[in-house]
Formats: structure tokens, C-alpha cells, sequence
């Protein structure tokens, strides 16, 4: 009997051990690996590809470079700090524009010298975006479509009339044009052209003669 129950135990002991052994290499099949970690390389792999896919629709509907009404607004900040900084240090600053490179930059008028002012924003000279250009600027010299434009702030707050066009890469305008007595800057998205000169009808000429024959 004794010989029997040893056997009957010996049995049941070597039932567990392999139960145990399948348990553990169940474990390890690659349902298992599928379950604990949620997806395998192949679905991730698809993933991927599919955002990839939707990146290459939508990215191209959005533009990286400034849009033109930004550089609007970046160049009339532009003139209200050169305006604020010729009242502020009672000298005239000339802002140099360089219409075919589209840069520009400032200096301080001492006497004769020019001196670069000491705002590190002014260190290098400023540069429109690649996809942004200056078409023309009606100033003091004249319109310009290209070379060099000199705009003057004087320490009283006037600024020196203009007005300045920008177009992008679809040939959208923006016209900003600066009053030379309140200095009030007026931006547009048409063409602001400068206003024609008052002309004297014929019947009133020979009433102008006669007034200053009287005189």
C-alpha cells in the first residue's frame, strides 16, 4: 500500500511540473507578446505610414513664411519705434530701405555723423520674408521701384510722408501710407495712389489775373 500511494504521489507531481511547463511557454508564443504590448510591428509600421500619408495633404495648405499682413504690421511697428526713438533722444533718425535687397535699417543723425542706435534689435539690418517685396515707395525723392529710399522721423514726431506697397508670391498688395503732419499710418489692401494736384478750371484763371493786377 505504501508502494502504491508513493507512485500515486510521484504521478501527480510530474502532472504539475508539466502543467507548469505548458503555462510558461504559453507565455511566451507570440499571442502572448501581442497581448501584453498592445500592438505588433506591422500594425505600427501601418500606423505610420498612414499618418505620413495625411501629413503630406494637409501640410502643404499651411505656409511657414509670413504672410503679408504680418510684415505689415512688423514694418508700421517699425515706424512707431523709430518715431518714439527720434522724440526720445531729440535727434532725427533716417531709415534706410533697400527695395531690391528688401532690407532695412536705421541710424541716428549726431551733426554729420551717422551712428547706428544702441537697441541691439537695430544691430543687423531687418529683412522682409522670401515670399514678401517692396513694388514701389512714393517718398520725398520721388517713386521708387528699386535702389535706395530714405525716410526721416524728426524729434518732433513728424515723420516724412510715404507710402510704401508690398506684394507676395500670388501678387496680393498691401499699401501702407504714412501722414506727414499726425503721422497716422494707413494700411490697405489696394493700391494707394498719391493725390492728384488741384487744378484751376479755365473760367477762373482770368479772375485770378485780375485779382492780382489789382494787388
Amino acid at each position: 500500500m505504501i508502494i502504491g500511494h508513493s507512485a500515486t504521489i510521484a504521478r501527480r507531481a510530474r502532472l504539475a511540473f508539466r502543467a507548469l511547463h505548458a503555462r510558461r511557454a504559453r507565455q511566451f508564443t507570440p499571442h502572448a507578446v501581442r497581448s501584453s504590448r498592445g500592438f505588433t510591428i506591422l500594425e505600427i509600421i501601418i500606423v505610420l505610414f498612414l499618418l505620413v500619408g495625411l501629413l503630406g495633404i494637409i501640410l502643404p495648405r499651411f505656409s511657414l513664411d509670413d504672410s503679408l499682413g504680418t510684415v505689415g504690421r512688423r514694418l508700421v511697428g517699425t515706424v512707431r519705434s523709430l518715431q518714439s526713438l527720434a522724440m526720445l533722444t531729440q535727434k532725427t533718425v533716417r531709415l534706410y530701405v533697400d527695395i531690391d535687397r528688401g532690407v532695412y535699417w536705421p541710424v541716428i543723425l549726431d551733426g554729420k555723423q551717422e551712428k547706428a542706435p544702441t537697441d541691439p534689435t537695430w544691430a543687423t539690418p531687418l529683412k522682409l520674408s522670401e515670399t514678401i517685396r517692396i513694388s514701389d515707395i512714393l517718398a520725398d525723392q520721388g517713386k521708387k521701384e528699386s535702389g535706395r529710399v530714405d525716410l526721416f522721423f524728426y524729434p518732433t514726431g513728424r515723420i516724412d510722408p510715404a507710402t510704401m506697397h508690398l506684394v507676395d508670391a500670388h501678387n496680393n498688395i498691401l499699401a501702407i501710407a504714412i501722414e506727414p503732419v499726425t503721422g497716422a499710418i494707413r494700411m490697405s489692401d489696394e493700391r494707394i495712389e498719391p493725390p492728384r494736384p488741384l487744378s484751376i478750371p479755365d473760367r477762373v484763371r482770368p479772375l485770378l489775373k485780375t485779382a492780382e493786377t489789382v494787388r
